[in-house]
């Protein structure tokens, strides 16, 4: 019961579809004023499907100077000598996920061989292997740029990761149970937590519990806009002009500094998303819905003025059969995911 309460009155835990569906209802305006359902494709020319769903991590990570990149490489499904042979070179821990996946799904932090060889035989489709990036703050920039102009930051999102803070006394298993982010989002039957749950953290030690930026494992997002300047735009129109056709997504980012990000130094980008990617500000606890609907709104009128301005470029929009056919094969792909 207290947690079907905390879910109804706390919107940033209601289902996506729950909370998408006043947007549906403008989404479907869209589609009659560009008299197609996937308008959206010409947004990002260069990322498949605009970026939407479904588009692969290792072919967006190939438009992005190396540069600005933790160590990525892609590994076949079921591959583990090669897996185990990058992962070794890299150094554990390292970040392992689905070269097509969203919300966190299939993403690990892998700390070992034996932990690695799991997830190899069990991952279902071809995934990535990264790098663990060390530096201390993790951002979710979007950023949006109408073609022939410069572009602004229009939304960033801080992440701050599920923890809980010892008394001397408790367990961790008992701490959470007082942690309402925990209560909602947290697998206490992962076998991290069933390795460190009966552990009693010192009296002002943080246990981190979810080492995975998503909101949906137990991330808090906090609202950073108030760091938007004429600086950071700067910086990521220069960041976004080395990207082949990039107008309209969210950069995943770790940095140490905000100083630093302005010059383009100490940072890497962990992910790109495309026209798929929300202004992930609005998870902030507290922030008021009707708000919320009115920055969604605001960045899809940018995501078709922007499909609208590529589509005169000579960019097409993908046809309905294509775009259905599309959607469909991701279906299954997801459902093949889940039931993994």
């Amino acid at each position: 019961m207290k947690k079907l309460f905390v879910r109804i009155s706390n919107w940033e835990y209601w289902p996506f579809s729950v909370l998408y569906f006043p947007v549906f209802f403008y989404y479907a305006w869209l589609i009659i004023k560009h008299r197609s359902f996937f308008f959206f494709t010409a947004s990002n020319p260069s990322i498949e499907f605009g970026g939407m769903v479904g588009e692969k991590k290792s072919d967006i990570f190939d438009l992005i100077p190396d540069e600005y990149m933790p160590k990525t490489l892609l590994i076949r499904k079921g591959d583990l000598e090669r897996a185990a042979l990058e992962a070794e070179k890299m150094g554990f821990p390292v970040i392992a996920k689905p070269d097509v996946g969203e919300r966190g799904n299939w993403v690990s932090k892998i700390h070992s061989q034996q932990a690695l060889k799991k997830y190899v035989e069990a991952c279902p489709v071809d995934f990535l292997i990264q790098e663990m990036v060390d530096l201390p703050i993790e951002l979710g920039v979007f950023y949006a740029k109408y073609p022939d102009r410069d572009g602004k930051v229009t939304s960033i999102v801080r992440k701050d990761f599920l923890s809980v803070t010892g008394d001397g006394k408790t367990t961790v298993n008992q701490l959470l149970e007082k942690n309402t982010r925990a209560l909602m989002t947290a697998d206490l039957e992962s076998d991290y937590l069933k390795q460190i749950g009966s552990e009693i953290p010192e009296k002002g030690e943080q246990v981190l519990i979810e080492p995975i930026g998503n909101h949906c494992r137990g991330t808090k997002f906090l609202n950073d806009n108030h760091e938007i300047d004429d600086e950071l735009d700067q910086a990521f129109n220069t960041l976004a002009d080395q990207i082949p056709e990039f107008y309209f997504g969210r950069f995943d980012i770790k940095c140490q500094s905000y100083e630093d990000l302005k010059q383009l130094k100490n940072f890497k980008i962990l992910e790109l998303n495309g026209a798929g990617a929300e202004p992930a500000h609005i998870y902030q606890p507290g922030y008021p819905l009707w708000k919320a609907y009115k920055d969604i709104f605001w960045h899809l009128s940018v995501l078709s003025d922007i499909s609208r301005l590529n589509r005169k470029k000579g960019h097409s929009y993908w046809s309905f059969s294509q775009g259905y056919r599309k959607w469909k094969a991701h279906q299954r792909y997801n459902r093949l995911l889940a039931n993994s």
